[in-house]
């Protein structure tokens, strides 16, 4: 079981804080500079099966553009991260969000992978449930 020094928590963090400013403003290709790509991604279809597939930096932009719009700024969105380093290169990161606008709040939990890189860390792999509305379900083999 790997052991992150407070350096390693702390530079996993602030790539967070950069990520969050980012998102907030609606920065999405900015915020793709911080990711590599391909990029897995993992959710679930109607009828309870998982759906996988892999997102080119051109399908994240235009995915988190229509998801984030101009940004986040007016939705107040707190956020509880749960880092599991399996080494000091590779970290798994569990989020428990509550997103509020005006009367309505959303809670979600995901998870992201994040991998360091010679240009600091970045995010390989998102894990959300309720994205794959029109995606096929996983087949194994």
């Amino acid at each position: 079981m790997y052991d992150p020094t407070e350096s390693e928590l702390a530079s996993l963090n602030d790539w967070f804080t950069t990520y969050d400013a980012l998102a907030a403003k609606g920065a999405v290709e900015e915020m793709a500079d911080l990711a590599v790509f391909p990029m897995n991604l993992a959710t679930d279809v109607d009828g309870g099966h998982a759906a996988v597939t892999q997102w080119s930096r051109e399908q994240y932009v235009a995915a988190m553009t229509e998801v984030l719009g101009g940004g986040t700024g007016d939705m107040a969105m707190k956020s509880e991260r749960t880092p599991h380093f399996l080494t000091a290169n590779l970290a798994v990161v569990v989020t428990e969000a509550t997103m509020t606008m005006g009367e309505e709040t959303h809670r979600m939990t995901y998870a992201d992978l994040l991998v360091r890189t010679a240009d600091g860390w970045a995010f390989q792999s998102m894990i959300q449930g309720g994205w794959g509305a029109d995606w096929p379900p996983a087949k194994r083999g």
